[in-house]
């Protein structure tokens, strides 16, 4: 079991064939409040498939190792897959409400599901590899590489916003934190999942019982208690309710990466964030040093 609502190592919240299993329906199992965002993870032998039924919410698929077929209103979409979340951007797929997909991988693999309960259908959408925009964020010891397939200026949907953040090792992102949760001008309230997967950096001959982690850190932003400072590695899950949120730290050795999922109650489907006052200033410090030269990740 998760030591907090809002933390959950590998396996703590399995459910059937999902290796992760987190949604709005399911915050009675420990996360209380929790409405807005959801995620599944699976991993599929070859040749074999995972059906969602239809259900009032979106769904984003997004392969994490191998390629995919996504069934999706009686038409097959296949997904070129990548060897590794470090590998650059995968083609991704959108669905609307009352959607049913069926996804199916010929050679295996893993992938993940973003959801958010939704009114609104919009079409189904292929989004590829090459229209998924590619960001490299800060610089210096903050540099970070965003893969935006699932922001508003790339995808037309109805509540979530969904990117994917790789860290090279021993550098921070999610920094300077901040937060989303409250509807004001200048911000917006939007839940946050963080789904993370570590790896031996890249130059390193690490040894065969490496213990890849990284780091994540949520505190309070007002009365609200949330206090969270976590170890995680593949296949871990942060759920940020509130508060400040940052950093999500790649340890020296170890490179990191997490997929976002944020929702929200507000009317406008945007990312509009406060920075916390005490650290807002090392913005500032990022105009005068270079961006890592190891971004960015590539196949």
């Amino acid at each position: 079991m998760p030591g907090t609502p809002w933390v959950y190592p590998l396996g703590s919240a399995s459910h059937g064939a999902w290796r992760v299993s987190l949604g709005a329906a399911d915050s009675a199992a420990g996360a209380p409040g929790w409405a807005h965002t959801g995620i599944k993870v699976a991993g599929l032998a070859p040749g074999e498939s995972l059906t969602l039924p239809a259900e009032e919410e979106e769904r984003l698929v997004i392969p994490l190792e191998g390629a995919l077929t996504v069934l999706a209103d009686g038409t097959e979409y296949p997904l070129r897959g990548r060897s590794s979340v470090f590998a650059g951007p995968a083609d991704v797929l959108y669905s609307g409400v009352r959607t049913p997909l069926t996804v199916t991988s010929e050679n295996g693999g893993r992938f993940a599901v973003a959801l958010a309960p939704a009114r609104t259908s919009y079409p189904v959408r292929l989004v590829t590899a090459e229209q998924t925009p590619v960001e490299l964020r800060g610089s210096g010891s903050c540099s970070r590489q965003v893969h935006n397939f699932g922001t508003p200026a790339t995808l037309e949907a109805d509540r979530f916003i969904v990117c994917e953040v790789l860290t090279p090792a021993g550098n921070w992102s999610s920094y300077p934190p901040h937060k989303h949760d409250e509807e004001k001008d200048g911000e917006s309230s939007l839940e946050e999942i963080y789904y993370f997967e570590t790896r031996p950096a890249a130059g390193f001959e690490a040894p065969d019982d490496a213990d890849a982690v990284g780091y994540a850190r949520v505190y309070a932003s007002d009365e609200r208690p949330i206090d969270v400072q976590a170890e995680v590695r593949s296949g871990d899950v942060v759920l940020v309710p509130y508060g400040w949120h940052g950093p999500a730290m790649a340890a020296p050795g170890y490179d990191l990466y997490y997929l976002n999922v944020m929702a929200g109650p507000g009317r406008v489907r945007e990312w509009l964030i406060s920075d916390d006052p005490h650290h807002g200033w090392i913005r500032q410090t990022w105009d005068g040093q270079q961006m890592d030269p190891r971004l960015p990740f590539t196949s």
